[in-house]
């Protein structure tokens, strides 16, 4: 973790920072799943776990979530993610949410997330 005056960045590359804090504002870039060979359940799995740790991280967790970006690499899982997205989600008040079918990175990735939350 490094800090320049105010923003605070997490696990910062010469690419970007899993993570950025601004004015008690979290912004997480995009998460995607580790294991590319699971299907659209394990890797949205994946990725919520990530963001979890991300969050808990920089001082917050998902129960402030802010917004979300959701890019979903088939309009056929979109479903089965909801599903997945809403059992993560119990007991917390839904974020603002876009929903974008995208061609992503790695062609084994189905999801991208990227959430925006308030810092406790």
């Amino acid at each position: 973790m490094t800090q320049h005056s105010d923003i605070q960045n997490i696990n910062p590359t010469q690419v970007m920072s899993a993570a950025t804090v601004f004015n008690k504002v979290v912004y997480l870039s995009g998460q995607v799943p580790k294991n590319t060979e699971a299907d659209i359940t394990g890797q949205t799995l994946d990725v919520l776990a990530t963001i979890d740790q991300l969050l808990a991280s920089a001082g917050t967790d998902k129960t402030r979530l802010l917004s979300a970006h959701v890019y979903i690499k088939n309009l056929s899982d979109f479903q089965i993610f909801n599903t997945v997205w809403i059992d993560w989600l119990k007991d917390c008040v839904t974020p603002a949410r876009a929903t974008i079918q995208a061609d992503l990175v790695n062609p084994g990735w189905l999801i991208e997330i990227a959430v925006t939350a308030a810092q406790a």
